[in-house]
């Protein structure tokens, strides 16, 4: 059979790219390596798919920090708005949660995969899979089709890469796209972790003094070498044996891999601010109010209304305390002291995990090298990429699948439409 469009990835990117393609009247091919089709949306969102995230466009664009602003025409033509149009379009509920998290009201990841592949065979799409690509074909300046690893060439006016990262390699992410993408004459921006745990320094993390504490809605503040802010996040964490995870910790792995890309493998201060909604002058008087009215109460005692109870000896520790120092005999400099590191709990980031345990790759296929309109590469012809191939990334919240389905519909489309108007009459 002839095709118009061969997409390569069984991914969100891969599956919404064919059906675009498939919805635009092409002859669609897919291409999956692997056994199994939707192996990174089926343990997206905890295994419930958070297929979208609801906030206005200018704010989830922010909640992209890999080059976000490289999304805006794809998501003004396919945006989270029209996300779940196409999903309950397709049958599914939708139900909205905190921080404009979408998820299908089955709470199953399966119902979104199950629904798209019903799609996909109402459209006709052909699905082959355990069919790795061994390479793109070109002639000249155009990609005419693919090689798959068992000789077989197959012939394509358009082929979409939407093969992920390096993330998550289990799912089948293995980083084929990058060499096929330099083979074009596109660049490749180094890669790095995001969305991934943050390993710290401190002695008490290797004792695993606080692993397995989790922390409610604190402020995680990053600071460069020289105590400049780099950003803040708020969110929940958790101490783990290497460092803090959780989702706060995993927005902030961003940071953290982007400045030591910039300045090497430094130190990078972390402060957690364990009580963001009152300043420090307010906290002081709370635990003044404390101690006045149990004068005799040691303040280890005190702290444990406040700290999850392995924290509090660090705590005073920090600021020069001794836990049996009664309320009545604490000063308002041991006061102080203590309210400071409350409010800015130091630790030190030494690194993060590495990328193949990551959630997210940063870097990748160079967006300048890709028209944002289509997703077609600049470099050749016929050639168009989706999903986390590219050097596009976000925080996790829903933001990273958004992109996926917003540059698949983008890629399929544009494909589609391409290689229509050059097919034979």
């Amino acid at each position: 059979m002839d095709y118009d469009v061969i997409v390569i990835g069984g991914g969100p990117a891969g599956l919404m790219a064919a059906a675009a393609a498939g919805r635009a009247g092409a002859r669609v091919l897919l291409l999956e390596k692997g056994e199994k089709l939707g192996r990174k949306l089926v343990i997206s969102g905890g295994g419930r798919c958070n297929v979208t995230n609801r906030k206005p466009l200018n704010e989830l664009i922010q909640q992209i920090p890999g080059n976000g602003r490289f999304l805006y025409s794809a998501l003004s033509q396919f945006g989270n708005e029209a996300i779940i149009r196409f999903f309950e379009g397709l049958g599914i509920r939708l139900k909205e949660e905190d921080d404009g998290r979408m998820f299908p009201a089955t709470d199953r990841a399966v119902t979104v995969l199950n629904a798209l592949l019903n799609h996909l065979r109402e459209l006709g799409v052909t699905i082959r899979l355990k069919s790795p690509v061994e390479r793109l074909l070109f002639d000249g300046e155009r990609c005419t089709g693919v090689l798959l690893k068992s000789g077989e060439m197959i012939a394509a006016p358009a082929v979409v890469v939407a093969v992920g990262g390096q993330s998550v390699p289990k799912t089948g992410s293995t980083g084929d796209g990058y060499a096929w993408a330099r083979e074009a004459g596109h660049t490749i921006t180094p890669l790095y972790p995001s969305a991934v745990p943050i390993t710290l320094k401190e002695p008490w993390i290797r004792d695993q003094t606080l692993q397995g504490i989790s922390l409610r809605d604190v402020a995680l503040t990053l600071h460069d070498p020289r105590g400049k802010r780099i950003t803040t996040q708020r969110g929940d964490i958790i101490f783990t044996h290497f460092g803090i995870s959780g989702p706060c910790a995993l927005r902030v792995s961003h940071y953290v891999s982007v400045t030591r890309l910039k300045l090497g493998e430094v130190e990078l201060p972390l402060a957690i601010d364990l009580f963001p909604d009152q300043n420090q002058e307010a906290l002081i008087q709370e635990i003044l109010s404390q101690a006045r009215s149990e004068p005799k109460k040691a303040v280890k005692s005190l702290l444990r209304r406040l700290l999850p109870d392995r924290m509090v000896p660090l705590v005073l520790d920090m600021a020069g305390l001794s836990g049996e120092t009664t309320g009545a005999h604490l000063s308002r400099g041991g006061l102080t002291a203590l309210a400071r590191h409350l409010k800015a709990f130091p630790v030190t980031a030494i690194g993060t995990l590495p990328l193949s345990e990551a959630f997210v790759t940063g870097g990748g296929v160079s967006v300048k090298e890709i028209d944002p309109r289509t997703m077609a590469s600049k470099k050749k012809a016929g050639l168009y990429f989706a999903g986390e191939v590219m050097d596009v990334h976000g925080h996790t919240g829903g933001y990273n699948i958004t992109a996926a389905f917003a540059t698949g519909h983008t890629a399929g489309t544009a494909a589609a439409r391409a290689a229509l108007e050059n097919r034979p009459a």
